[in-house]
């Protein structure tokens, strides 16, 4: 896959950081310390070393360089175009400046030959009041690079339903809307992202569960952001179970995505081969799927 161009839609700048990145943001920090805390068996434990990496950036420089070294690896696997989310509830969360954060981040862009968007990420089981400073900032910063607004966090502890208001003012607002669905809860999970407009499911797997669902998603053309490796890691499915091919087989548009690629041992160039040699999906078509389904495609 090395040599296809492709898009990485579905990917957390704060998951990305590999150990050696993490290293030079906090040179205290051993490999052996870093193995220990980024080693979970489910969601629950992904979600304790995604809030451990967290807590190891404190300043807008951090974000920079994690976000300068994601961006040679992107370039290293022949991605093009990246939409990149940073995880805004929890900048906020640790009381620092998100304006800065984002600067920082933004600037690094100029650094790569990769076309670099931005999701904004609130944190759903914290609720909607906590997360509207995210919503605000995303519009009044749309035209840095901003291209969406999405959901990440507990799926069931924060139903999407509790956001329609806020989703409704980002479309008003210009804004693209995403929201992971469907990984952990069942198929109404999805079904509530898709009634308060959003145009892509991240993971979206339990989709299979229905029928109506699966019919829906193929009709409107609402692509699946499969993240293969980080579902079998969390425990949302298991390799030999996983649906992607029959999802794939009943025309609902499938990409490829790595989602947390330093927490889950992934790249992106290895969920195409993964997709390919286990289930038989042609690489290729998924790349062009890809690069079809990204928001600047879209405007």
């Amino acid at each position: 896959m090395a040599a296809v161009k492709k898009a990485e839609l579905h990917v957390h700048l704060e998951g990305s950081i590999e150990s050696e990145t993490l290293r030079e943001i906090d040179p205290s920090l051993s490999a052996e310390e870093i193995a220990a805390a980024t080693t979970h068996q489910d969601f629950d434990g992904f979600i304790q070393s995604f809030v451990w990496v967290n807590r190891k950036l404190r300043e807008p420089r951090d974000y920079a360089l994690a976000a300068r070294r994601f961006f040679e690896r992107l370039a290293a696997q022949d991605v093009t175009y990246a939409e990149v989310t940073l995880s805004a509830g929890v900048v906020l969360w640790k009381k620092q400046d998100l304006a800065a954060v984002f600067d920082a981040v933004a600037n690094e862009t100029v650094r790569t030959p990769v076309t670099i968007r931005w999701i904004l990420d609130a944190t759903r089981q914290w609720g909607a009041e906590a997360a509207r400073p995210v919503f605000d900032f995303a519009a009044l910063r749309r035209g840095d690079g901003i291209v969406a607004i999405g959901l990440g966090g507990f799926e069931e502890q924060g139903p999407a339903l509790w956001y329609k208001d806020l989703f409704a003012q980002a479309r008003d607002r210009g804004l693209h809307l995403v929201c992971h669905a469907g990984e952990t809860v069942g198929s109404r999970s999805v079904w509530d992202a898709l009634a308060i407009g959003a145009e892509r499911i991240g993971h979206g797997i339990r989709s299979i569960e229905d029928p109506a669902l699966v019919a829906y998603l193929r009709d409107h053309q609402i692509p699946l952001e499969v993240c293969i490796t980080s579902n079998v890691c969390t425990g949302a499915s298991t390799l030999t179970d996983h649906p992607v091919r029959k999802l794939f087989d009943a025309g609902v548009p499938i990409v490829i995505n790595s989602d947390d690629p330093a927490l889950f041992h992934c790249t992106l160039n290895g969920e195409y081969d993964l997709a390919e040699r286990e289930f038989g999906l042609d690489a290729a078509q998924l790349a062009d799927a890809s690069l079809k389904f990204g928001f600047l495609a879209a405007d």
